[in-house]
């Protein structure tokens, strides 16, 4: 999804480029990360998690020049109890994300976990539905949905930052709730406005965000041991894979590598008998 047109990957994740601080006279730096990867526990567990964000800080850190002191993870395994990715953590650190924004910021939120939807009663959502992200509390303090993510961190932008959104988790595909959804087959943007009468706000204050999905709306995420380097996330290992390979590759050829490479797994699987039961016989996402 965006609110823009499309771009280089790298060049808007490194374009405003100090190799250190960009105000080291106030500590301030322009480019900053949220990585939040949520295990949960019993038959909702996840088992790819940590290296999950292993890779996405690496990627950050080697290819994107992130200090690593602006580099906020938040995971159950962390000790300070501000970093345990609670609902309450969650949204602190997203605030903490867009605060003081100013044009030139290269800003990044990655969520690794559950993801699910819930009906929508504000007439906001074409297919009826809002989507949502699972803290590790949801069952006690409830999920965060899209319209909360959207006027946390989208409604802040600014002319001159730029946000990505990498949503590693079920029902992710409008997740950030933008004005429009990149159709992969017709490589047409399409219109994702709110079909209801009052007017609802979706749009940041001039600033772009661009969120890449791990599914649409409707379909479930993997994660998966196929890839030989213990279990990851579909969407996270095809996403840092790509870009290492390619570093000046466009948003369009990420996604359609990253379907090619899905496609490839999916034929394999036919004369792989090991890798039938990992995938339920096929990736849909």
């Amino acid at each position: 999804g965006s609110n823009k047109n499309e771009n280089l990957l790298s060049a808007s994740l490194s374009h405003s480029m100090p190799s250190s601080s960009a105000f080291p006279s106030t500590g301030r730096y322009n480019k900053r990360a949220v990585l939040c990867g949520v295990s949960y526990r019993k038959k909702f567990r996840l088992r790819g998690i940590i290296n999950d964000i292993r890779n996405m800080k690496e990627l950050l850190i080697k290819n994107f020049d992130f200090p690593n002191e602006c580099i906020r993870i938040l995971t159950e395994h962390e000790q300070n109890a501000n970093l345990i990715p609670t609902k309450h953590n969650i949204m602190e650190s997203l605030r903490w994300l867009v605060k003081d924004c100013e044009p030139g910021d290269s800003l990044v939120f990655y969520f690794s976990g559950h993801g699910s939807q819930q009906p929508d009663f504000k007439e906001d959502e074409i297919d009826g539905f809002d989507e949502t992200l699972c803290p590790v509390d949801y069952l006690i303090e409830g999920m965060i949905i899209d319209n909360e993510i959207n006027s946390t961190i989208v409604w802040p932008l600014k002319k001159g930052v730029t946000l990505h959104a990498i949503v590693d988790a079920c029902h992710s595909g409008t997740i950030l709730d933008l004005l429009f959804v990149y159709n992969q087959e017709s490589g047409m943007w399409e219109d994702n406005k709110p079909p209801s009468k009052e007017p609802i706000r979706k749009h940041s204050s001039g600033g772009l965000a661009i969120c890449l999905s791990a599914c649409e709306d409707n379909q479930t995420a993997s994660d998966s041991s196929v890839f030989g380097k213990g279990m990851n996330g579909v969407l996270t290992y095809l996403f840092t894979k790509t870009i290492r390979e390619y570093p000046g590759i466009t948003y369009g050829r990420l996604l359609q590598n990253m379907h090619e490479e899905i496609k490839k797994i999916n034929r394999s699987r036919c004369n792989n008998l090991i890798c039938q039961p990992i995938f339920n016989r096929k990736i849909p996402q």
